[in-house]
């Protein structure tokens, strides 16, 4: 089969190779899929870059979440049927830049029937780590001011998408106009271009001076420490990542006098101490997407060939939502109304 490779660490435009490989053999609790859909995430950047908390041996195939058709079971797998569409989290070093793929059983899932395959594919990761961080974490509720950095990619795109479904006022920041229309069709009720607009002060204003109860940061660096002059009493900081490239330091005095919460969160762990609650979650997100209140915003589909250039565009912070690997048409689903498509 023909999958893409990383041979040696670096930009993911330097690190990719597509070559032809051995199709994956299933090991016991496994499954091999043909990709149906594989979407790009900022690990996959990071592991080409050699900088993820994951580092598999040199060659290995990025592509950590996926959608795809089941074709062979390894040992001790039941529940699953040659046939059947499904999705969950790649078991490198077979990931789903591929042709083929390897799943873990454990941490697979029927794909939703409301989604097509590029959609059920970038449900996984940045949905989960959406629910587990504003449901789980944060305890976001009903009527709560949520604000959301970089709510046009991936992750804020899918946090987005859930402050809404919760109930609450989403206020979005994103960096320019095209990203700006995307945030405001996900549902956002207040859209803050940074490159033109204070967040801090729309925020305040938007708020009475109250703030944010609950801000849900990817970005990190600077985004946090501004993060801190606009959140509310009581309310909470969900650090989810630092896309921005710098990893801050948290004054905890000020965290103190201005009774707040600072709230990680690894979602991967759920995996491993809560699996059940893990399957829980898949569950509220397939009848979220069945009522048409969240739908992943696939920007780009693209073909095998062209994988390498989508990830690097995701490492520049040139996309918006979404970029996934399509090997063939996606199926055509009806877009459902309150979730639609810019």
């Amino acid at each position: 089969m023909k999958a893409w490779q990383v041979t040696e660490l670096g930009e993911p435009r330097d690190a990719l190779r597509l070559v032809d490989v051995p199709d994956p053999e299933p090991g016991p609790g496994q499954l091999v899929v043909r990709v149906l859909a594989s979407p790009a995430n900022f690990p996959d950047v990071l592991m080409c870059r050699g900088e993820y908390q994951v580092r598999p041996e040199l060659p290995f195939t990025p592509g950590v979440e996926l959608c795809g058709e089941v074709v062979a079971l390894g040992a001790g797998v039941t529940g699953f049927a040659a046939g059947d569409r499904v999705l969950g989290g790649a078991a490198l070093p077979h990931g789903g830049f591929g042709e083929l793929a390897l799943l873990d059983a454990a941490t697979t899932f029927p794909a939703p029937p409301a989604l097509d395959d590029a959609e059920a594919s970038a449900l996984y990761i940045g949905y989960q780590t959406g629910w587990f961080g504003l449901h789980r974490r944060a305890a976001l509720r009903a009527g709560e001011t949520l604000l959301v950095h970089a709510a046009a990619g991936g992750v804020g795109s899918a946090a987005v998408q859930l402050g809404k479904a919760a109930g609450a006022r989403v206020i979005g920041v994103v960096g320019g106009p095209e990203k700006a229309a995307v945030a405001r069709a996900l549902g956002a009720d207040v859209v803050v271009d940074r490159r033109d607009e204070d967040f801090v002060e729309v925020v305040r204003a938007e708020t009475g001076g109250r703030g944010a109860d609950v801000v849900y940061d990817p970005v990190g660096g600077d985004t946090y420490q501004r993060s801190t002059k606009c959140v509310a009493f009581e309310g909470r900081i969900l650090v989810v990542g630092f896309a921005g490239g710098r990893i801050q330091s948290a004054a905890l005095n000020h965290a103190l006098v201005k009774n707040y919460s600072i709230v990680g969160l690894h979602w991967g762990l759920y995996q491993r101490h809560d699996p059940a609650a893990v399957a829980e979650c898949h569950r509220a997100l397939t009848a979220l997407a069945a009522r048409g209140a969240v739908r992943p915003l696939v920007s780009e589909r693209l073909p095998l060939d062209e994988v390498a250039a989508g990830v690097q565009r995701l490492a520049d912070g040139a996309t918006v939502g979404r970029v996934a690997y399509v090997p063939a048409p996606a199926r055509s689903i009806p877009t459902h109304r309150g979730v639609d498509a810019p």
